[in-house]
């Protein structure tokens, strides 16, 4: 494990992982986490957080990396350690010889989610018992949920930012398309399918563009990679195992925008809804990923709710924050344990 000086600046590092998926085929990934340098904490409190409290694993979207430091600060000022993890064939994980933003199954995702865990754990020099939260934003929302309804033990808590839990209209929309493209996955399933292109959530949120951040388009490119019939049948998978229920037994927050915004062409309210995902199928299904769901609809939120206008992510940093505070132990830990009052 070697951490280097990370394109995120100095309070950012990384390291590369190699891990074997269920195939046998070893596949990079890339680990970033945040350490605020001396004299510029984020938390006024003297005592470390790693030794307080538990650490966050954040999964980033389908042909998208890890570039929000202003969540990685979030997490640190609520006293958790935040990685991020970059998985292969996206961002800092890319490969020339690779297509980018491509999997065959998303189980191939298990064995480097698996690796980052040890690694963190390894890094803040905590039993692998440790408090661990799962974060993911779109497809890597569906990853996180699927991978811990798999590792049940090894999440504590999980956050879902807009969630890839079914298409656009409904069930029987995907299982039409499903019926479609299946077959052509079989047989080849890096085979690009030829579907409309969309730039509009980019431009929403480009510094480049409308928005205010800055992206490195290698990295998450304004069109997106392209959609290849294998990985179109992995996220089809996904979407009826959670259909079918992921009985999910930790706390689970789920986050969208109140509206979608949808077209072949640029609409202004696209700049305070989500352009990618149909919101309202993706709050039906979150209802369904176990016991205890919360979801936090944010008005005026894009895609991405922690990309968002100052002011709608100020909601949402809030909202995050009171549920942080109901459920995650993250209050005078010792004295708790200890059955103190």
């Amino acid at each position: 494990m070697e951490w280097t000086a990370d394109i995120l600046g100095t309070d950012f590092q990384s390291c590369g992982l190699e891990a074997a998926g269920p195939d046998g085929v070893i596949r990079h990934a890339t680990l970033i986490r945040y350490r605020a340098q001396p004299g510029i904490q984020a938390s006024d409190d003297p005592q470390p957080p790693a030794k307080r409290y538990g650490a966050i694993l954040f999964l980033h979207g389908w042909s998208d990396y890890f570039f929000n430091t202003e969540l990685a600060g979030f997490w640190a000022d609520q006293g958790y350690d935040f990685y991020a993890l970059d998985m292969h064939n996206h961002g800092r994980s890319l490969r020339a010889d690779m297509p980018g933003g491509y999997v065959a199954n998303l189980t191939d995702y298990d064995a480097e989610i698996e690796e980052a865990i040890t690694t963190i754990h390894a890094d803040r020099g905590v039993s692998p018992t440790g408090s661990l939260t799962l974060m993911g934003h779109s497809t890597g929302g569906l990853v996180a949920a699927l991978w811990a309804s798999r590792h049940p033990d090894r999440v504590q808590y999980l956050v879902l930012d807009s969630p890839w839990l079914e298409m656009h209209g409904s069930s029987l929309v995907r299982r039409a398309a499903q019926a479609m493209v299946s077959p052509l996955a079989r047989i080849r399933p890096e085979t690009i399918l030829r579907l409309p292109e969309r730039g509009f959530y980019f431009r929403s949120i480009s510094s480049t563009a409308e928005g205010e951040w800055t992206l490195d388009e290698n990295y998450r490119p304004p069109l997106a990679f392209p959609v290849r019939a294998g990985w179109l049948s992995a996220v089809f998978a996904g979407h009826a195992q959670v259909a079918r229920g992921l009985m999910l037994e930790m706390p689970v927050l789920v986050l969208t925008s109140t509206t979608s915004a949808n077209g072949m062409v640029w609409q202004e309210s696209m700049r305070r809804s989500d352009a990618v995902l149909d919101v309202g199928v993706i709050a039906l299904r979150a209802m369904a990923l176990g016991r205890t769901v919360t979801l936090e609809r944010i008005d005026g939120a894009l895609h991405d709710v922690f990309l968002s206008a100052p002011a709608v992510r100020k909601d949402a940093y809030a909202r995050l924050a009171r549920w942080v505070n109901g459920f995650m132990d993250n209050k005078e830990p010792e004295r708790r344990r200890g059955g103190d009052t």
